[in-house]
């Protein structure tokens, strides 16, 4: 079992597809149940403490799978390119691959 987390701040509404599609990837890998940690980030003190590269950020045994050395820090929202395009959160698809322990091909931008 990994440790997951789910850093968000409140502003932005993409964490909760994010939990939503990570429920949903644990369960396509037999791992439905898994305990993930919710983190709110809170201030733009705290996000650059966490070096919090915007919401929904999922992190697997305290790694960003997903987070390009160039993406900011601050209290923003994420964007992923997914193999379906710009969307909020990464898809089911490469959770599955980030759970699994491998780099998912996705690309992360600032909004």
């Amino acid at each position: 079992m990994v440790h997951l987390t789910l850093r968000y701040f409140d502003g932005c509404p993409n964490w909760e597809v994010a939990r939503e599609r990570l429920d949903e990837a644990l369960r396509a890998l037999g791992r439905g149940g898994e305990p993930i940690e919710l983190e709110r980030v809170e201030t733009e003190a705290d996000a650059e403490r966490l070096s919090f590269r915007g919401s929904p950020t999922i992190l697997v045994d305290g790694r960003d799978p997903f987070a390009s050395d160039d993406a900011p820090v601050g209290l923003t929202c994420r964007v992923y390119l997914t193999e379906d395009g710009l969307q909020g959160a990464p898809s089911v698809a490469q959770l599955r691959q980030a759970l699994r322990g491998s780099d998912p091909p996705a690309i992360e931008r600032p909004a």
